[in-house]
C-alpha cells in the first residue's frame, strides 16, 4: 500500500509527545501502511533527541515511532519537485525554509497529502494539505 499521508515534523512530534490528542485520534483511523514521513522529518526528530541526550524516554518513543511509520527516502523526483517549487516561491517573493520545502516537495513527488498545521505549506501549489490538529 502506498503512503497517502505524509506527516510533517510538527505532526510527527504531536503523535510522539501526545500533546495534540486529535492528531493521534485521526492517525488511529488510518492504516499505518498509508502513513509515512520524509527522511528529512526523521533527521529533525533525531536532532531533537540528540539535543537532549538525558531524555531517554524521548529517545525510546522516537525510535518506536520510527519503527512503525514508513520513512520515505529522498530521491530524484523529490529533488525535481524541490527545484520547481523553490523557484516558483522565490519568483513570487515568498520563500520558505529549506527543510519544510524538502518535505513539501517529497509529498508532491509521491502524491501524498501533507499532514501539518503549519500555514506556510498552503503556499505550495499542487500540495494537498490536511490539518489533523483541529
Amino acid at each position: 500500500m502506498a503512503v497517502r499521508y505524509l506527516l510533517d515534523t510538527n505532526s510527527a512530534s504531536y503523535v510522539i509527545k501526545g500533546n495534540f490528542p486529535r492528531v493521534r485520534e485521526r492517525l488511529l483511523k488510518v492504516p499505518m501502511a498509508e502513513v509515512g514521513i520524509s527522511v528529512v522529518t526523521e533527521a529533525e526528530l533525531r536532532f531533537g533527541v540528540a539535543r537532549r541526550p538525558e531524555a531517554a524516554t524521548l529517545k525510546r518513543v522516537v525510535e518506536e515511532f520510527l519503527l512503525r511509520v514508513e520513512v520515505l527516502p529522498w530521491n530524484s523526483e523529490a529533488a525535481q519537485q524541490y527545484a520547481r517549487i523553490r523557484a516558483s516561491l522565490e519568483k513570487e517573493g515568498e520563500p520558505m525554509g529549506n527543510l519544510d520545502l524538502m518535505i513539501a516537495a517529497q509529498a508532491v513527488a509521491v502524491g501524498a497529502t501533507l499532514v501539518t498545521n503549519d500555514r506556510v505549506f498552503r503556499r505550495v501549489k499542487g500540495l494537498k494539505v490536511e490539518d489533523w490538529s483541529r
